[in-house]
């Protein structure tokens, strides 16, 4: 049960009282609509009376009203709730939010029917993702035409997602970086250069002397507070703080225009020269460059308009690590959606050519940001919130060249968790290591992280089953909730797998002539193996139309009813025929020479036809099989030894023609 703060309509000792907290509410006001939603929230928590132990919100207004004044008391309540549930959310504090659109749901008047919606959002965002479905689930029933009824059903499809994801975690270690590097206010967009870590940070800058007057109505409060102490700048320090070192963090030296913010820089390949995100409190975000010399670098410039216009926002610069490519988020004209991922060539002499959109397969309706693409395995990794995944921003990864792309791929959890995760950068070549940046363990800002992708393998010798050697040339697939992986072994008839998850899996094993077989390794099969599972497994040989025997089939006496031994080994063929799903086969009776001819013929044609009822009530369909009965017609033994009167009967010979047989008709 949520914890649903109780309303109380208190007296005031004086007009002043009342009036002083009226004003806090203003104020909270001026700061949401100036986008300082920290502050917002501290002022909507002091006009509702709420402290820091407090359990209560309080209705900062006298008991004698007229029923005009109690409604618009009512009113400012409910929207100073509403607001600081909202500020709450846009400062990524998830947990208020949670707690005051719990309040704000209950409320009447329409204006605060998102409520809900935003409450499901916070609800996800602290991992309750059943809790979640349900309050979207809501939403949408109360609000079936509002175009936040699509966003919820995408957003329930997320949470299905991160249940199976929580319960099937990707074999990531993550781990986060010393507190040197993760300072205070926000830290991200990491990336690696030579020996060099650089990183953004909002990390507080004391501005001496400065004050922000916050200003409501006029002749009404007025609030001056310090200058806003967080700006985002660029650090760096030495890349040897893995090994245990000290962290000795400085400001990157640039020179930098008055009253502007700078993020998420990016180097060539040879360090050399620098991209990165500016902006100030009035213009769209831009993306400069700058050139080191020695130790110096020169005075940022801001690219051309292949990039930069002040009619649009152009951020997250990435150059590829052939320095080729310069790689941004915008939302540009063109695009699919909000922001996009677009790029340009580099060409040798720092020019740009036209952007290029990445597309749609990369590119959705709503934002993608940040990305990383290695030229190595072609592979690109960036965020984007306009897809199934575990909440907020999370990484996907696409193989491609640029221009052709195959379908991006949730890196699920725990690279991904249920807030923002965005910017990662790798530091090996292969991209199995890098450093990441998350709100995961923060109630507002992001911090910095390594990941490190590990692996599941899966791997043996597949053999012919009936000579016991190697068998080459055969086809083998793995096949989990992730895709399919797919080898032909070689000479040795060795295969081998890596998988990211512990995720059920299936091995498939085929081979022309041979007999597929299909098997399958549960969770708790794996998740018992550490990092390595081996088995072998054999496949055994069969040539069309010739007849196999099924040994110890046996009927009642004079009967064509099976034995329930004989049931059991009918079943040998059940699992052949669901491996082999397009292979048909014919099930053959044989008797000995006692009785008659036509009496034979008829109970081994009855005796075929009983072995295949039973695989169609096995779930083996009808039309794959057929049944023949052959009677004594074809012995494999004499039924009775030497000639005359020194004729005897063969029991071994006749035991031996009392068989019944299948044979492939179609592969």
């Amino acid at each position: 049960m949520k914890k649903i703060l109780a309303i109380f309509l208190l007296a005031f000792g004086s007009f002043a009282q009342a009036q002083y907290v009226v004003n806090y509410k203003r104020v909270a006001d001026t700061y949401f609509e100036n986008q300082d939603y920290y502050a917002a929230a501290t002022f909507y928590k002091k006009a509702l009376k709420i402290t820091g132990d407090s359990t209560h919100a309080v209705l900062p207004y006298g008991k004698d009203r007229k029923s005009s004044s109690d409604e618009k008391t009512i009113e400012d309540y409910e929207g100073s709730i509403f607001k600081l549930a909202e500020a709450s959310r846009l400062y990524r504090d998830f947990t208020e939010a949670e707690k005051y659109y719990s309040i704000a749901i209950t409320f009447t008047n329409t204006r605060f029917r998102k409520a809900l919606f935003y409450y499901a959002k916070s609800l996800n965002a602290n991992r309750k993702f059943t809790q979640a479905i349900t309050a979207y689930e809501q939403y949408i029933q109360k609000n079936p035409g509002d175009p936040l009824a699509g966003d919820a059903k995408k957003e329930i499809a997320s949470c299905k997602f991160a249940i199976d994801e929580m319960r099937f975690p990707r074999m990531v270690r993550v781990k986060k970086l010393p507190n040197d590097l993760n300072g205070l206010g926000s830290n991200y967009a990491p990336v690696k250069i030579n020996n060099e870590f650089y990183f953004t940070s909002s990390r507080p800058i004391a501005v001496a002397g400065k004050k922000d007057i916050v200003k409501t109505e006029t002749g009404e409060v007025q609030v001056s507070t310090k200058s806003n102490p967080f700006i985002n700048n660029i650090y760096s320090a030495k890349s040897d703080f893995a090994a245990g070192n000290d962290v000795s963090v400085k400001m990157m030296n640039i020179k930098l225009p008055k009253d502007v913010e700078v993020a998420a820089t990016t180097f060539t390949p040879d360090g050399n020269t620098t991209y990165f995100t500016v902006w100030h409190e009035k213009s769209n975000y831009a993306i400069y460059t700058a050139k080191k010399t020695g130790d110096s670098w020169s005075d940022p410039q801001p690219l051309g308009l292949e990039v930069n216009s002040k009619d649009f926002n152009a951020s997250q610069p990435f150059v590829t690590g052939d320095g080729k490519y310069l790689l941004f988020s915008s939302d540009r004209p063109g695009g699919y959606g909000k922001f996009d991922i677009w790029f340009c060539t580099l060409r040798d002499d720092g020019s740009l050519g036209q952007p290029v959109n990445l597309g749609n397969t990369i590119n959705t309706e709503d934002d993608e940001r940040a990305p990383y693409y290695n030229v190595n395995t072609k592979k690109l990794l960036f965020s984007t919130d306009g897809r199934v995944g575990l909440g907020g921003f999370d990484f996907f990864e696409a193989e491609g060249d640029l221009i052709t792309w195959a379908t991006p791929k949730n890196l699920g959890y725990p690279f991904n968790s249920s807030k923002d995760d965005i910017y990662f950068t790798a530091i090996d070549a292969l991209g199995n290591r890098g450093y990441i940046s998350s709100d995961r363990e923060s109630t507002c800002c992001m911090e910095l992280f390594e990941v490190k992708k590990e692996a599941f393998n899966v791997n043996g010798i597949l053999t012919d089953c009936k000579t016991k050697m190697p068998l080459p040339e055969a086809n083998v697939m793995l096949a989990n909730a992730e895709g399919q992986q797919k080898l032909v072994t070689g000479p040795n008839g060795k295969y081998s797998f890596k998988v990211d998850s512990k995720r059920p899996v299936k091995l498939t094993f085929a081979k022309d002539n041979y007999f597929a077989i299909t098997k399958n390794y549960a969770y708790e099969e794996l998740a018992k193996a550490d990092t390595l599972i081996t088995k072998d497994y054999c496949l055994s040989p069969f040539k069309l139309g010739i007849p196999i025997a099924l040994d110890n089939i046996y009927y009642e006496f004079d009967s064509a009813d099976l034995t329930e031994p004989s049931k059991q080994v009918l079943d040998f063929l059940v699992p052949i025929m669901e491996d082999n799903p397009q292979m048909e086969i014919e099930l053959g009776s044989h008797t000995d020479n006692l009785g008659t001819d036509e009496y034979n013929l008829d109970l081994s044609n009855r005796r075929a036809q009983s072995c295949v009822t039973y695989l169609v009530s096995k779930g083996i369909a009808a039309s794959r099989l057929t049944f023949k009965g052959y009677g004594e017609s074809m012995p494999l033994a004499p039924n009775t030894i030497g000639k005359g009167k020194k004729q005897k009967d063969n029991p071994a010979g006749r035991a031996k023609n009392r068989r019944t047989e299948f044979k492939v008709t179609k592969k």
